[in-house]
């Protein structure tokens, strides 16, 4: 009698294992994301994005695209959990923003290179900007970094030695050298086009750009080389790096479908940078 309760219990305790390792199998399973929200810029980010949303779809993984016009919105709604990931910003941008405001968001795939410019609807070239000219740039760590080192490869100024590279960022206040008296005018950047008419030239970001009907090769004075540290990526919460449905995400951004719409829609402007 003793034998029979003793297996009677170790069935009954096996069993109800079983059961609770299949319902915690299936909990985990039901709780796989198949629609997400990804925040992007307003303009060729999303364009990229409906292409990306398609060949995602096929893995069934269901892209709801979210947009914003500033750079300050986006890894605030990541963070609290409105998106579910984004993609509009580039490694020292995001750097700066978790330093700012302590983040736990990781990049998990590249995007694209947006080449930053020099933008004029007054002058033809460098050469043609006057003395005491007002030069608009971003008024952000990373971006504002990026213009002043534009800058300095146009020829226009110089920074103090050991500034606007290796993650330390340049400032105006860092310009040893300004031989034609530029005026650096600090703005946001979703300003800078529309202030454009006010200014000489203007450093602006590619998306801004596209917004406001300038062409990067038309409307340039000054251009970033496509190759460096400010590749765009996608990014999302510490704790969902590594979910099933980040890999579908990245592996569709990194489609050949992908690849092949920047290119031949863009024509250099931007870049794939996977």
């Amino acid at each position: 009698m003793r034998r029979r309760s003793t297996s009677f219990l170790f069935s009954a305790f096996l069993a109800a294992s079983v059961a609770s390792l299949s319902l915690t199998a299936g909990s985990a399973l039901a709780q796989e994301k198949t629609k997400i929200k990804v925040g992007v810029s307003a303009g060729n980010a999303e364009q990229i994005f409906e292409v990306v949303k398609k060949v995602a779809a096929r893995e069934g993984l269901d892209v709801q695209i979210v947009t914003f016009s500033d750079y300050l919105q986006p890894n605030e709604a990541l963070s609290v959990g409105d998106l579910d990931a984004n993609a509009f910003q580039h490694q020292p941008f995001l750097d700066s923003q978790i330093k700012a405001r302590g983040y736990k968001i990781v990049p998990v795939g590249l995007t694209i290179t947006a080449p930053l410019g020099i933008y004029s609807k007054k002058y033809k070239s460098v050469d043609q900007l006057p003395t005491g000219a007002k030069i608009g740039i971003q008024n952000d760590p990373s971006n504002g970094n990026r213009a002043l080192l534009l800058l300095q490869k146009a020829g226009l100024i110089k920074l103090k030695p050991g500034v606007g590279e290796n993650g330390i960022n340049a400032t105006p206040l860092d310009v040893i050298d300004n031989p034609r008296k530029l005026k650096l005018v600090e703005l946001d950047a979703a300003q800078l086009p529309r202030s454009l008419d006010d200014l000489a030239a203007a450093s602006i970001n590619n998306d801004y750009a596209a917004q406001a009907g300038l062409s990067l090769q038309r409307d340039t004075i000054a251009v970033e080389d496509v190759k460096g540290r400010y590749a765009n990526l996608i990014a999302t919460r510490v704790e969902d790096k590594d979910r099933p449905w980040v890999k579908k995400l990245v592996h569709a951004y990194h489609s050949d479908e992908v690849r092949n719409y920047i290119n031949s829609e863009f024509k250099g402007s931007l870049v794939p940078a996977f």
